[in-house]
C-alpha cells in the first residue's frame, strides 16, 4: 500500500524552507537519530546533497558526503574538508561538530570525484564517525532524468533512506541521449519508444518499474520521491497529478516532494 501524506493534495502549502519549515523535515530526517542516506536520480541530486549536509551542518552535526559511482568535485565553499583515500589520508576521529566532510576515492582528469566501496561507507558508519552520511550512489551526466544501468545504483546497505530524484523539466521532452540518460535502456524499463515525449504517465513507469528508479534498494530502505525543479505551478500541478497515479500503483512510497530544492521552495504532495 502506498504511504502518503493523508492531506488532500490540493491543501498541501508550498514551503519557503528556513521560513517554516526544514528541508529535512520533508524526508523525516530526525535531528537525533544517525543515518546514512543515499540519492539516486537525475535532476538535482549534487544540489540536494549539499542542501541536505548544510541544514545538518547548522545544526551542529558531523557530515560525510561522498559517492559510490562519482560526481563533480564539488565547489570548496561547500564543504569544510576534502578526503581522497589514495594519497592515503586518514578519516579522523576528531573532526569538530558542525562540519561537512566530502570524502572520494580520487579526482580524475575529468575534474569528477571518483567513488568510495560500498563496504568501506557501511564500516564507517558502524564505526559512528558521522551523525549523517550522504551518499550519490548513481550517475546522470547532468540529464533531468535516467534509467539504472546494470551496475547501478550502488547503495551502501546501511542506507536507511534512498531519495529518488527526477527532473520535473524532463516533461515533454523527446526520449533521447541528449535529456535521457541510457535513453534505449530508459525506453526499454517505461516501455516507450527513442524520440517519444516524456509524460506523466512514463514518469511513472520509470518510479514503479522495479528496475527504474529505485532498483536496487536494501531491503530496509526507506524511499522518497523528488520531482526537483518545478519552479512554476504548473510544474507543481503535473507533479501532483504524477503523485495521484503513483497513489493507484499500489507501491510502497514514503513520501513524495515536489518543488525546487535550489530554490528551497518544496511542497509535499
Amino acid at each position: 500500500m502506498l504511504k502518503l501524506s493523508s492531506m488532500p493534495i490540493s491543501s498541501v502549502p508550498i514551503w519557503e524552507i528556513g521560513k517554516s519549515m526544514r528541508i529535512i523535515k520533508l524526508f523525516d530526517i530526525k535531528e537525533n537519530k544517525r543515518e546514512m542516506i543515499s540519492i539516486v536520480g537525475g535532476g538535482g541530486k549534487t544540489t540536494t546533497v549539499f542542501k541536505l549536509a548544510n541544514e545538518l551542518r547548522a545544526l551542529d552535526k558531523r557530515v560525510l558526503v561522498t559517492t559510490t559511482t562519482a560526481m563533480y568535485n564539488p565547489s570548496k565553499e561547500l564543504y569544510n574538508s576534502l578526503v581522497l583515500l589514495d594519497k592515503h589520508q586518514k578519516i579522523y576521529k576528531d573532526w569538530s561538530k558542525g562540519t561537512i566532510i566530502v570524502l572520494g576515492r580520487c579526482i580524475s582528469v575529468e575534474n569528477k570525484l571518483l567513488g568510495v566501496d560500498s563496504n568501506v561507507l557501511d564500516e564507517l558508519y558502524n564505526e559512528k564517525l558521522f551523525d549523517y552520511i550522504l551518499v550519490e550512489a548513481d550517475g546522470s551526466k547532468k540529464k533531468p532524468i535516467k534509467a539504472p544501468g546494470s551496475h547501478e545504483p550502488v547503495i551502501p546497505s546501511q542506507t536507511s533512506k534512498t531519495i529518488g530524484v527526477i527532473g520535473m523539466d524532463s516533461l515533454e521532452k523527446s526520449i533521447d541521449e541528449n535529456n535521457v540518460h541510457r535513453a534505449e535502456l530508459f525506453s526499454q524499463i517505461t516501455n516507450s519508444r527513442i524520440g517519444d515525449l516524456i509524460t506523466k504517465d512514463i514518469i511513472c513507469r520509470l518510479v514503479i518499474s522495479k528496475d527504474g528508479l529505485f532498483k536496487g534498494l536494501p531491503l530496509n530502505s526507506k524511499k522518497y520521491l523528488l520531482l526537483n525543479k518545478a519552479d512554476r505551478e504548473e510544474q507543481i500541478e503535473q507533479a501532483k497529478s504524477i503523485a495521484y497515479m503513483i497513489r493507484k500503483a499500489n507501491i510502497i512510497i514514503d513520501g513524495i516532494i515536489a518543488g525546487s530544492m535550489k530554490n528551497e521552495r518544496l511542497n509535499m504532495v
